[in-house]
């Protein structure tokens, strides 16, 4: 969709025009850059075919990444063999929004083939690969410097939790499971972190070089968008977190129901933790009404969302949302079992 705009800027870097810039355009110039730099080393010329090799040469890659990354989240060890990836990494590749973008000329394949490297280096404790990565990733789409961050964190969470240990004693993070953890648990947690941080601190400088970087564009850009800034103000959009629960649940039900117990077992924990018990029901009660309260309050009509009917979201929002002003309210409870849904999953 956004096509008309990337690649006449491709294009014209292509010819060394490095002054031009089309003000429309809202994230850097990773992707002009990556496709000058495949054209000079394969000779090829910039049209619309070989420019949409970018985003395909990335979704292609995806396996490959994915394969490595889930080998050390799960602490195994990956295929002796590069171009073998597993199963999973290649149904994870074939997420959909991800495979439509991969043919298009499109920011979006590429920006996430960098957050994964850089997540992907950050859990093989190369921190300077990693940060370096990260920042790479942000000249493509801006807002990774998010992903940069989780890529620190989760990498010294799990640095952490499996550092060698001679006996129990020598566990510095308090770190129960989720599904067993009480509130006087999170007291034992918050008062657990300064013991580890002589631990972590070290390796957050790389990181910390890039949210400088980033704060300091922000600074000198005046706000995180390059371009069309009017139609790009940064917002309070709490509904999104809903819609994620929802769209995650929609695209993840495979990873929910496979779990112990398969979907029976899901669905009858979620309904212990909404209704298991009266004080369960009225603290779902309560959660549903602020759901609702917020969505009432900072839901976002955002003009693109209903001038244009090549979304999904256009018809989603035009057939089901727009259908009666209550429909919006009455996902709330689903909302909150999507989310009871994940934690139990992820817990």
């Amino acid at each position: 969709m956004d096509e008309p705009f990337h690649v006449p800027q491709a294009q014209a870097y292509c010819r060394g025009e490095w002054d031009t810039w089309d003000p429309k355009i809202t994230t850097p110039p990773g992707l002009y850059v990556l496709s000058v730099l495949l054209s000079k080393l394969f000779l090829f010329k910039c049209n619309l075919s070989i420019l949409r090799l970018t985003p395909l040469i990335a979704l292609l890659s995806l396996p490959i990444i994915l394969t490595r990354l889930l080998s050390l989240q799960r602490r195994v060890r990956p295929p002796q063999e590069l171009l073998s990836p597993t199963s999973d990494a290649l149904a994870i590749s074939l997420f959909p929004i991800a495979w439509f973008f991969g043919f298009l000329y499109y920011t979006d394949v590429p920006s996430l083939v960098f957050v994964l490297l850089s997540v992907t280096s950050a859990f093989q404790g190369s921190h300077t690969l990693s940060a370096l990565l990260g920042l790479m990733s942000c000249a493509f789409r801006q807002t990774n410097i998010i992903w940069v961050m989780y890529a620190y964190a989760y990498s010294q969470l799990r640095a952490v939790r499996y550092q060698p240990k001679s006996s129990e004693s020598e566990v510095k993070l308090y770190d129960p499971p989720a599904l067993s953890t009480t509130p006087s648990d999170l007291l034992k947690i918050l008062f657990s972190v300064p013991r580890v941080l002589p631990l972590i601190v070290y390796n957050a400088v790389p990181y910390a070089i890039d949210v400088s970087l980033f704060a300091m564009f922000v600074y000198w850009n005046d706000g995180i968008v390059l371009g069309d800034k009017s139609n790009h103000v940064p917002v309070l959009h709490i509904p999104q977190l809903y819609y994620f629960f929802a769209f995650a649940t929609l695209f993840g039900w495979p990873a929910l129901v496979s779990g112990p117990g398969g979907p029976f077992r899901l669905l009858n924990d979620v309904k212990t933790r909404m209704f298991g018990t009266t004080k369960r029901t009225a603290i779902t009660s309560l959660l549903s009404s602020a759901v609702a309260v917020t969505v009432h309050f900072f839901t976002i009509h955002h003009p693109f969302l209903l001038s244009d009917n090549r979304h999904f979201t256009f018809y989603i929002w035009r057939r089901l949302f727009q259908f009666h002003p209550v429909v919006p309210y009455l996902f709330s409870p689903m909302y909150v079992a999507c989310a009871w849904a994940w934690f139990i999953r992820i817990g």
